[in-house]
């Protein structure tokens, strides 16, 4: 029985003992609400520490109006989202070139449930989620107070392991009525007004979205800031597999590669280049890092690799040099300008030092192995700000490469990606860099995700500087901060939007309300039309979700 099993038959017998603890009516008698499996376990002790919290009324008003502005900016970004995203959709759809369904369109990605999506990871996920929803509620409840909101208890959400916090305001009080009846000698006066007026339940909504943002804000800080700061990069050359006297001399998988000899080795190209100056049967000291630890190895060269595979042209982009100049699928570069293209590493490397309108010349190899040369010119990049010449090919290869050392090496470019990471606070200046941020855990640079530093990606990193005493805990450190921001911001993003029952619903309907009001000065008339008015927004807003997620699958199939 593996963990996953153990972990469904152990969830299923907790909610086995829930629902027959809800039959016999313990739950109610201890004041506790099911919702499926979901507990929550409510009590009336911290509501005194909430009224002292809520003592700087000025301070927490201030802090909420902010939150308010917040919320109408979210609700407009958010909106924009939706509207994009519908209107690509659409158009694949119109034009044939609707995705494959993937990953993303996975019921289980649709809940951030740590665990269940499996983007998040659970550790990291479980602490996140589990602050995001406490920061919420609890600034909700104080709120409450400071607008002297009844709350009638707070408590834990439970589902076999803690989920987080909430806290429970008088609903009367909050969206409800009350009614006043007075008495002048003639017949009765009836009438209603708010418990809250709508001033203070924008405020009370708003600041669990204030608060969502100001956590990520507190954590993405330190996250950019002082803690990739002391994270390195080892190297960027990974063993992937050990052969005979290279295994013998002590190298194993997952070792990253810092240099041979004297020399640092940054790349594979240049480590490929470096061992090719060496005779057969000649030793060289080749440094790697294990755990952290970085040690010598004494090595043989061996046999040179004569049989160049070259590249193989996986696509052409149409319009492209590569299509004027007659280059097919299926197709090899075996070589570029005289330089063998042993590896996508060379002809990455290659393609670095080209510029728009260089000729170059390519020797390819079909299928039948015959060989020719051609001449052709390379093109502007298409990617803005990109200055390097643009051939227009695909290229496929099994990325791990072997060497003269006996050992087959991958590459990872550590550096340029904690450099890519350092620089998303700088790129916040435009919407690609909130973009990026929004999506950084899931899709990354270039579809691959970030989920923080685990697994095989922590072994190109070393604390450094001020983390050095504290080892691998920079990363515990760093992960709790990334996923932390991450919810926080997308949490906050997310109950923006303008449809019941989010904070952001509430609080589009009691202005669209009173904009309707100006308007017509029919109270009824208001009500009605700003509840049809948000009613139609959550619906739409509901199915564009659907629509996103399902019509992929309907296109290819389940």
């Amino acid at each position: 029985m593996n963990w996953t099993t153990a972990g469904i038959a152990l969830f299923l017998l907790y909610w086995i003992l829930v629902s027959y603890l809800n039959r016999n009516g313990t739950l109610e008698r201890y004041n506790i609400t099911n919702y499926g499996p979901l507990l929550m376990i409510r009590t009336t002790r911290g509501l005194k520490l909430l009224d002292r919290l809520a003592v700087p009324k000025k301070a927490w008003r201030l802090f909420a109006d902010v939150g308010i502005r917040l919320m109408f900016i979210g609700m407009l970004a958010m909106l924009l989202i939706v509207i994009v995203s519908d209107i690509s959709m659409l158009s694949s759809l119109g034009d044939n070139t609707m995705p494959e369904p993937n990953k993303f369109n996975e019921a289980r990605n649709i809940f951030l449930i740590p665990g269940v999506n499996e983007f998040i990871p659970f550790t990291w996920g479980l602490i996140a989620l589990i602050v995001t929803l406490v920061v919420h509620e609890f600034s909700h409840a104080i709120l409450c107070r400071v607008e002297n909101i009844r709350v009638k208890s707070m408590g834990i959400l439970l589902a076999l392991v803690p989920v987080g916090g909430f806290a429970e305001p008088d609903e009367k009080e909050l969206f409800g009525t009350e009614t006043t009846e007075k008495e002048d000698e003639g017949p009765v006066e009836r009438t209603k007004s708010k418990a809250a007026t709508r001033q203070q339940r924008a405020r009370i909504l708003s600041a669990g979205v204030m608060a969502n943002f100001v956590v990520a804000l507190f954590a993405f800080s330190l996250f950019f800031g002082p803690v990739l700061g002391a994270i390195a990069p080892i190297g960027n050359v990974m063993i992937m597999d050990a052969q005979d006297e290279a295994s013998a001399a002590g190298l194993e998988s997952q070792m990253i590669i810092t240099q041979i000899n004297e020399k640092p080795v940054e790349n594979i190209v240049g480590m490929l280049e470096y061992l090719d100056t060496f005779p057969e049967g000649e030793t060289v000291r080749l440094y790697a890092s294990k755990d952290r630890v970085t040690s010598a190895y004494d090595v043989k060269i061996g046999a040179a690799e004569e049989d160049i595979k070259g590249v193989l042209i996986q696509d052409i982009v149409s319009a492209s040099p590569a299509e004027a100049a007659g280059l097919q699928k299926g197709m090899r570069i075996m070589e570029m300008e005289g330089v063998p293209i042993r590896t996508v590493y060379d002809f990455r490397y290659f393609m670095n030092t080209t510029s728009a309108g260089q000729p170059i010349t390519l020797v390819l190899a079909d299928n039948t192995s015959a060989e020719r040369e051609l001449t052709l010119e390379l093109a502007s990049h298409p990617d803005e700000g990109n200055d390097k010449g643009f051939l227009g090919v695909f290229t496929s290869q099994d990325e791990n490469v072997a060497t003269s050392l006996g050992i087959t090496v991958g590459e990872f470019p550590a550096t340029t990606y904690i450099s890519l990471l350092q620089s998303i606070p700088e790129m916040l200046k435009g919407i690609a860099g909130w973009l990026i941020l929004l999506g950084l855990p899931i899709v990354g640079f270039a579809g691959e995700g970030f989920p923080g530093f685990s697994g095989m990606l922590a072994n190109f990193y070393a604390p450094a500087g001020w983390a050095e005493p504290l080892g691998i805990g920079i990363f515990w450190i760093a992960n709790s901060l990334l996923w932390i921001g991450w919810l926080n911001f997308y949490v906050g993003l997310f109950n923006c939007l303008p449809a019941v029952p989010l904070d952001g619903g509430h609080v589009f309907k009691d202005y669209t309300k009173a904009f309707i009001y100006r308007l017509t000065k029919n109270e009824e008339k208001s009500l009605r039309l700003s509840a049809a008015v948000t009613a139609t927004f959550a619906v739409l807003i509901f199915m564009s979700f659907v629509f996103m997620i399902f019509v992929p699958y309907l296109v290819h199939g389940f």
